[in-house]
């Protein structure tokens, strides 16, 4: 087997994966995130690290990214934008099961 330099590949041993720093300690954000049905809303708070994405917001949510449009500031949003301190999501579920 040919490895090239710096190849951890064949050392032997094995180093456990980095552990992830808890949100407290990485600046996490809290974020509140609106889901509009019909005439009622649910207000949610989600403590997030920064650098999430709306479509992840709107998982914790429990709703599905491929069925909502997103709004910020009263303006549509793609579902890859980072989430931005302070800022209130709107999630509008454009369609349901059945």
């Amino acid at each position: 087997m040919r490895m090239h330099r710096g190849s951890s590949k064949g050392a032997g041993g094995s180093t456990p994966p980095p552990e992830p720093l808890p949100l407290s300690a990485s600046g996490a954000l809290e974020v509140e995130v609106e889901v509009a049905r019909a005439g009622r809303s649910t207000v949610h708070r989600h403590r997030v690290a920064p650098g999430t994405l709306v479509k992840e917001l709107v998982r914790a949510a429990g709703e599905s990214p491929e069925g909502a449009a997103v709004l910020i500031d009263g303006r549509s949003v793609p579902l890859d934008t980072p989430v931005a301190p302070g800022r209130r999501l709107v999630i509008v579920p454009t369609f349901s099961g059945g």
